[in-house]
This record gives structure tokens, sequence and C-alpha cells, in this order.
């Protein structure tokens, strides 16, 4: 304390920071005060995740109807006579309920007993071999058992059982900021730390912009240089594309396009020379609009003296390439050989795939009709998850339906996070809890609803195309009844590769042994016992036809169709593989050097190869990521058949070639994150060209050409009325 002799004031002053009313002090401020990644800034609540797990009391009653011995209390299941049901028998004994009485009977606080526990003792009364034992013990609780198993038990199956009891909410003590709320006191122009980072990088930009006008003279010269850094960055961040997404997203949660981005954007600052960049299509999830800016983001890379090499599939991005390389003819053991190389003008006058599309000379045509559907509907209504805004979404059924759209205008909030876990929860009883909405009406219009996502197939080894369609099971019936199988009394067991008796006990059936490399990824060996054929000997004498079972495993779809032809049950599934445009892959390659496009297609063929009712929805999200145009061309010809049959099929695409030929579109925006969110155009192709604010209509109108004619009504014996 310093006494001013003049004025007679008294005037604080620390070195720990330290408020002279409250006695409070504070840290020294530091980098790690504001990183959630470190203890010294974390919330001590959440441990800097901003999120925590809390027990949902609805999924441990799911109704209220059902008695305790019926399977009432969820996580103890129907009646068994074990110790959880003793206890619940000895609370029900001091509380006038039994087992069989409904939970909507049983008292207030004998709930809350039975899920929160007591520190009463109970006597607990055990029979067992005709004699009964007592015992006195405190009751844990159910709630506090699940919360006790998640945290603290170290198997991850116990800890996956009681996260089927919980949801996920905002911390309570950060308010999903994550950090300690001595880090969110420092505060710069009225922001503190975490409202910059739940900013989108649009409205970040902005606030820099105008910043250093609300510091004083001296904070302005602290801030000058790091304040111009920031710019630059946030710049390159706009420049690929991604000017909806917010600091604070989480990165699991992007998409591998945006991730690729946001890492091309820190290479374009880092600013480096002489550098050679390798993208594996980086136009993934972007729209046409976007795509421009892509492309111009590598341009700048190109022109401070960079070399870019992108493989891609994008025709956009190809005419914009200094110099091509096509490689074919085909695909799988059809390709491999350079087919033309140059300029993308010379790639144009070749008489390649690529080049032939690129000309012109083939082209994914646009339909003669749009169908007009089976007159259902499904309604969603209030939609409202993340950037929704509280939006009516009206799917006509058994139609084509492409749902569009800038990057972050909200498509895979309302399809995959909204409308598919509605459905699967309506039809399949899944516990994934859809994003909030209002009502959905018209569910009876369908029968069932199938998914069919980029995610690998299986991510062991094991795991192949054969094995996922389930073709291989009839292949192995048919070994089992061949002569020589009988003899030797083989059953199917012995030629699959998951179970012991016929296959390499040295790999397991795998085919090749895994070393394991301390510090560094696993290495895969060819197995030096079956040398990667994952039978033993006696089994691979058995053949059919001259083959094996791991030379029916070798073999490209395209040979094993020629192979099985005369078994129907078996030439059936395998077709679907090769109509979805899958003929170069081996039945049994490994799941794990499957693209993420190729494992879709084989989900796809997976679901052609089943019965279908004709009133069936299915979804897809971006199916077309990885296809050549020709690859396209043979996916629209399969959607189109399941169209045909009265089902319904929903993509979410970017690709103008697939929206080209939909029977209806709806497109969100206007714009990504918080400026997007709404449906602004909905209707055919030719509907959608004539909305001024879509920015799919705008690059849809250069696609239809002069097919772009408004119509009346259209039905498959009612071709499409055209104009030039």
């Amino acid at each position: 304390m310093v006494l001013e002799n003049e004025t007679k004031k008294i005037r604080h002053f620390s070195r720990l920071l330290m408020c002279p009313s409250s006695g409070i002090s504070y840290n020294e401020p530091e980098p790690n005060t504001f990183s959630f990644n470190s203890p010294y800034g974390a919330c001590p609540k959440c441990n800097g995740l901003g999120s925590i797990s809390e027990v949902d009391l609805n999924k441990i009653i799911p109704d209220k109807t059902k008695t305790i011995r019926k399977g009432g209390l969820a996580p103890a299941g129907e009646y068994k006579n074990n110790w959880i049901f003793s206890q619940i028998e000895a609370i029900g004994e001091k509380f006038g309920f039994d087992l069989n009485t409904p939970i909507k009977d049983i008292s207030e606080e004998a709930i809350t007993t039975i899920l929160y526990g007591s520190n009463e003792t109970f006597n607990v009364k055990k029979e067992y071999l005709g004699v009964t034992s007592t015992y006195t013990l405190n009751f844990e609780g159910i709630v506090n058992f699940i919360v006790n198993q998640y945290n603290e038990n170290s198997s991850i199956s116990i800890r996956r059982w009681a996260k089927n009891f919980m949801n996920k909410i905002d911390c309570p003590l950060c308010n999903g900021s994550r950090l300690k709320k001595e880090s969110l006191y420092f505060k710069i122009a009225g922001e503190n730390i975490a409202g910059l980072a739940n900013k989108n990088i649009i409205h970040l930009d902005e606030w820099f912009l105008t910043v250093e006008t609300k510091l004083n003279e001296r904070q302005q010269i602290i801030a000058h240089e790091i304040i111009r850094e920031i710019r630059t960055r946030i710049r390159f961040l706009l420049d690929v594309g991604i000017d909806y997404l917010t600091l604070n997203r989480s990165a699991r949660s992007l998409s591998g396009g945006e991730s690729q981005r946001i890492r091309l954007a820190t290479q374009i600052g880092s600013q480096l020379v002489g550098v050679l960049y390798i993208l594996d299509e980086p136009s993934i999830g972007l729209h046409k609009r976007d795509n421009i800016k892509l492309i111009n983001a590598l341009r700048d890379l190109r022109d401070i003296g960079n070399s870019v090499i992108v493989v891609e599939h994008d025709k956009e991005t190809i005419l914009s390439a200094d110099h091509v390389i096509d490689i074919g003819p085909g695909a799988g053991m059809h390709g491999g050989k350079i087919v033309a190389i140059g300029s993308p003008d010379v790639i144009e006058k070749s008489e390649t795939i690529t080049g032939e599309y690129l000309s012109g000379k083939k082209e994914i045509v646009i339909p003669k009709f749009r169908r007009n559907g089976n007159a259902e509907l499904i309604t969603l209504k209030g939609a409202k998850g993340n950037n929704l805004k509280e939006i009516e979404l009206k799917l006509p059924l058994g139609k084509f339906i492409c749902v569009t759209g800038v990057s972050g205008s909200g498509k895979s909030t309302l399809i995959n996070e909204t409308l598919y876990p509605i459905l699967s929860r309506h039809f399949y009883k899944s516990n994934k809890k859809p994003l909030a909405y209002q009502s959905i009406e018209g569910l009876q219009n369908i029968d069932k609803v199938i998914e069919i996502d980029q995610s690998p197939i299986g991510r062991t080894p094991r795991s192949n195309p054969a094995t996922y369609t389930k073709v291989f099971d009839e292949i192995r019936k048919l070994f089992v009844q061949l002569p020589e199988s009988k003899i030797r009394g083989y059953k199917p067991g012995r030629f699959s590769f998951n179970v012991k008796g016929g296959r390499c006990e040295t790999c397991k059936g795998a085919g090749v042994r895994v070393i394991e490399m301390n510090f560094l990824p696993d290495v895969h060996v060819h197995c030096e016992t079956c040398n990667g054929e994952r039978y033993n000997r006696e089994t691979l004498e058995v053949r059919y036809k001259g083959k094996s079972i791991n030379d029916v495993l070798n073999m490209t779809i395209n040979q094993a169709v020629e192979f099985f032809e005369n078994i129907p049950h078996i030439v059936q599934k395998i077709k679907t593989l090769k109509e979805v445009g899958l003929g170069y892959i081996t039945l049994g390659q490994q799941s794990t050097t499957l693209s993420g496009g190729e494992a879709q297609r084989v989900k796809l063929a997976a679901e052609l190869s089943k019965r279908d009712t004709g009133q069936t929805l299915y979804i897809l999200d971006e199916p077309t990521t990885g296809l050549h145009f020709e690859d396209v061309k043979v996916l629209l010809d399969v959607l189109n058949r399941l169209v045909d049959k009265g089902n319904t099929v929903i993509i979410i695409e970017h690709n103008m070639e697939v929206i080209k030929v939909a029977d209806h579109i709806i497109d969100l925006g206007p714009e990504g994150g918080d400026r997007g969110g709404e449906i602004i155009a909905q209707g055919t192709p030719e509907e959608i060209i004539k909305n001024p604010k879509s920015y799919t209509g705008k690059y849809l109108k250069e696609e239809l050409g002069n097919y772009g004619a408004p119509f009346d009504s259209v039905h498959p014996s009612a071709p499409l009325r055209m104009t030039n």
C-alpha cells in the first residue's frame, strides 16, 4: 500500500496480481493460460474437452409402463437370480413394491433410491440350495454404478456398455469454452479468447479488421505485428473455401476435404519455395463455387515457386492444370499405363476415356423425363440442429433426390444427423440421437432406410468384399459339396480363414503377419508358412474347376462372374459388384486397401443383392468421391434402377453431372455456417436454375444448356419439353 502525500490517496500494488478487496491472486498470464490442452488453462471439470458425459434417465427407464422383472430398468435387463435384483427386492420391501409393479406406480422416493442409492442399510435375503442367508449392505444406485464403471473401469467393453446410458452435454462449469474461468477474464476489445474461437472465419476476419481502432496507442504498438500475422493466416483460410468453420470446431467433426484444405492453408501460409506438394482429391465436399477458390489457392502455391501434383477427377481442376497425366486405359489389372500426357488441350484430343469426356464426345446424358414419384411425402418440420433455421423438409417419395448447397450450408446436418437418426430409431430402435426437430410425418410410406456411407467395410486384413456381401458363405458351401470334401469330411468352417481347422495357424488366416514396431506404425509381411494363401496345404488341395479356395479369393470380380456363371445364387451377388463398377477388384481384396468410394460401392452392391420391397429409402453422402466420369455414369445407372423399382434415393452431392439428372433438388444455403441453414430452392433442375439466389442453379444452368425450359407435367411416357 502506498499513501500519496499530497492527495492522501491509498494505492495498491501487487507482484502477484492480487485483488486488494477480495484477496484473490492471479498467476502471471502465459500462452498456456489460454490453452485447453494445458492444465494451466483447461477447465478442471471437463479437462479442456468442453463437454462431459451425463447419465440419461430416459435411457435407464425407457418405458415406465414396464415392470422391473420385465426389463423396466434397461441396465439390469430382464429378471435373473442375481445380486442387483435381490437388492431391488430389499428396497421394495421398505417402500412397498415388488418386481412385478409397473415403474410408473413406484413412489418417487423409491425410484430415487434405486437410481442414486442410499446410505441406509438394507437386509438382502439370498437363497441357495434351499438355504436362505441374510446380508446387510448399502445400495450404490444404478446411476452411480454406471458413472463409476465409465470413469474407473479399464475394460473397453464395460466403458462402452456404460456409455450407452449416457449423453454428452456442455460442461456446466465452462459452458463448453474448455478454459478455466480465470483465462476467460482476460479480454481484448470486450472479447475473451473463447468468444473469438466461437466465431466463424468470416466474422473473425471482420473483427480483426477493426480491432486496432479499439486499442490505445500503447496497445496498438504491442499488437500491430501480431494482428498482421493473424489477418494473413485468416486470409489463407478464406481462400481455400472454409470461411463457414469456427476456430473451435472439433477436428474429428471435419470432413476429409475440410481437413485437407486446412492443411493446405497452413502450407500456403508457410510461404516455402521449391517444395513438391501432393494432394489427393482436394475437391471432396466442395461446391463448384468454392472449387474455383481452391484452384486459385493451388495456383498461388505454384506461382511462388513450388510444384503441385493433384490426384483428381474434377473436370474444372483438370482443365486448370498446366500438365495432365492420364492413367488407364481401364481399372485394376486393365490399367496401370500412362495413356495420355500433356496439356489439357492435348488430353481433350486424345482417344482416352478422360479425353472423350473432356471434349464432350462422351457425356452423362440428361434424362428425357423427370419422374413424378408415387405422390407420397415424408415431411420433417422444425429442424434446427447446428445452423439449420427451423426448416421444413418435404421429400417426395419414389424419386431420385439430390440435396445440394455450398460447403457448410447444412446438408449433412439435415440428412445425416437429423433425418437418418429419426428413421433409424423408428425402424431399428437405434440409440443414435437426432439433432433438434419438431415433428415428422409420412414414415408409414416407407418400410426401411439404408445409409450407404464411405466408412471402411472392415478395419482388418480379414474383411473383404466377398465376406461383406456374404457371397463367401455360398462359395464355401459349394466347396463343401465337392467329392473331395465329402471324402475328407470337410464342413464349411474348413474353408473359413477366421476359424481353426483349414486356415494357416501361423498367420491365423490373415495371409500376412503383423510385426509391431515400437514408436512406428505396424508392418505387415507375407506369411512365410502359407506364402499369403491363408489356408493350410490340405485345404488348398480341394479344387473346383481346377481352382482352390485361395485362387477364388484372388479372382477379380469380372473373372469370378465368368467362373461362377452356372451357379445362380453365387453369380447374382458377384454381378452386383460388377454392376457398380468394381469389376477390377478381387473378391478377397483386403478392406484396408479399398478407398472410401470403393467401400461405399461394395456396400451398395450388398444392398442391391438383397430383395427390395420398392419402399426403401436409400441415403448416400457424396458417392461420386474418387469416381471418374465413366464410373459416375455406371453408378447413376445403378441408382436409377433402384428408383425405377419404386424406391427413393437421396444423395448429398456437389457433382453437377449427378445433380443435372436428379428428379428433385433440395438446395440449401445461401451461404455456409450461420449464413446458411435454409432451403432456398427446391424442385426439378429446370425449376432450380430460375432461382437467382441459388449458386447451384447458376452452375446447373451451364450444364443443362438448352434443356432448361419450363414444363407443366412430366411422367415416364411424356418426354421433357425442350426449346432452343
